[in-house]
């Protein structure tokens, strides 16, 4: 198979992201430079991996496919992949005759997080899917019955109270269900948010105090027949809401301008009260040549983004008038920072850039608030690291005292690797590099499951 030509003109089929037609593991494998002894744990990371002989119209509707490297006492003891074994993996549709994704087949593969000690496989249009330590599926986890819609793959946990917040979204009403579980998993709160619209909400931002709603034009549309029935809207009014993380459900809306964000990377409240939000736009320019790539419409770009750029609004509840600017020209998502910071200030910020502004490669970057100096670490030709996500050291005192963890695809070697970088410098040569003993396509979001002590 020539990697570099996507069958039938889609693009998430070839190059970076072409499915693998198996599930393997490995044992033992081969780690050059030395793993720090205090990464024991779990790193897995989800993605769209396709069946053979299966051509999704869209590239979030492929089958989910997690892959895990286990790490312990300096050593990688092994790597598995494993597709999610929800109905659409075994091939149900996972559109209805209206063309609407049907949230019982939905492919679960966004993203995977740890809580109230399940592995939960997750996508939007779904409720999420259990997983056990070994990868494999266990079936949908509902929270025993009190989650009732879909659930966002981007839920936030607050690093204090160990409080997960997510939220269901739906193109008909109610449009945005509001949810919290406790740090044993048990929901709590139930909340409707009124005002919100039919909007593709994918993340939101969790403060101290409050929670963030970015409610942005791009909102359900049936005549968008690529199974993800979503497009851009001229006459949607762009928002953001604030709501009190206690008392009534009830957003403040404040305006903005038109752009989408799909991965937000923090939110807090600055010295001055305001709210602030950061994470990766578009502009509509930039979203609808990505969505070209996302279905293989005619004209697609070369890489999957081709546009959103590292922003900031700046929410004030006083004047009720929002400010937003661009922070960095690169093109960059999957933006991470050290999950004990979210919710509060944050000086770094790490994130997957693509080509494009300058840049002629794919690289891992990392942002410092303080200085507003930027390290880009760029893969080398043939080569595209994943999502970086960030584990603190054992020692450290640092906000930035840890390591990146991210799978590197390399089409020149139709290989992959697992880097450990040293987050103070990015642009160093990787602690540690574990060899995979098959490509991993390009993916979406992972997460690093520490060993419980």
């Amino acid at each position: 198979m020539n990697l570099r030509m996507p069958p039938l003109g889609k693009p998430y089929l070839g190059g970076h992201f072409a499915p693998v037609a198996d599930e393997v593991t490995g044992f033992d494998l081969t780690v050059r430079g030395t793993l720090p002894v205090e990464l024991n744990g779990r790193y897995v990371r989800n993605g769209h991996n396709p069946k053979p002989g299966d051509v999704p119209t869209h590239w979030f509707l492929g089958s989910g496919m997690v892959h895990g490297i286990r790490l312990r006492a300096g050593r990688a003891e092994w790597y598995r992949n494993r597709w999610v074994r929800t109905p659409a993996a075994d091939g149900a549709s996972p559109r209805g005759e209206d063309g609407v994704v049907d949230p019982t087949v939905s492919v679960a593969g966004t993203h995977i997080v740890e809580h109230g000690g399940r592995l939960l496989a997750l996508q939007d249009a779904d409720v999420p899917f259990e997983m056990t330590a070994e990868l494999e599926t266990v079936g949908p986890h509902d929270f025993a019955g009190r989650l009732t819609t879909a659930m966002t793959a981007h839920p936030k946990r607050d690093p204090l109270t160990g409080e997960l917040h997510f939220f269901g979204h739906s193109p008909f009403p109610p449009f945005l269900t509001y949810y919290v579980a406790s740090a044993a998993g048990r929901i709590t709160r139930v909340e409707v948010i009124p005002g919100a619209g039919p909007s593709l909400m994918h993340d939101l931002g969790l403060t101290e105090h409050h929670v963030v709603w970015p409610d942005l034009p791009v909102v359900f549309n049936p005549a968008e027949h690529s199974g993800v029935p979503y497009r851009w809207s001229h006459s949607y009014a762009p928002r953001i809401g604030v709501m009190p993380r206690s008392g009534p459900a009830e957003a403040t809306w404040f305006d903005v301008a038109p752009g989408m964000v799909l991965h937000v990377a923090n939110a807090y409240e600055d010295a001055r009260g305001r709210i602030v939000l950061e994470g990766s736009r578009f502009d509509r320019a930039s979203w609808e040549s990505s969505w070209k790539w996302w279905v293989g419409a005619p004209g697609y770009p070369d890489a999957p983004l081709i546009g959103a750029i590292r922003h900031r609004w700046i929410l004030d509840p006083v004047s009720g008038v929002a400010g937003e600017e661009d922070l960095d020209s690169l093109v960059t998502d999957f933006p991470t920072i050290d999950a004990r910071r979210l919710g509060r200030p944050h000086r770094y910020c790490y994130a997957q850039a693509f080509p494009g502004a300058g840049l002629h490669e794919y690289a891992i970057v990392k942002y410092d608030a303080s200085t507003g100096e930027r390290q880009v670490a760029g893969q080398g030709p043939g080569r595209m690291p994943g999502e970086a996500v960030f584990v603190p050291a054992a020692d450290g005192t640092a906000e930035d005292d840890g390591y990146l963890l991210t799978v590197v695809s390399d089409l020149v070697r139709d290989a992959s690797e697992l880097l450990v970088l040293d987050a103070r410098d990015v642009t160093a040569a990787p602690v540690a590099t574990v060899e995979l003993p098959r490509r991993v396509p390009a993916g979406m979001h992972g997460s690093w499951f520490p060993d419980r002590v």
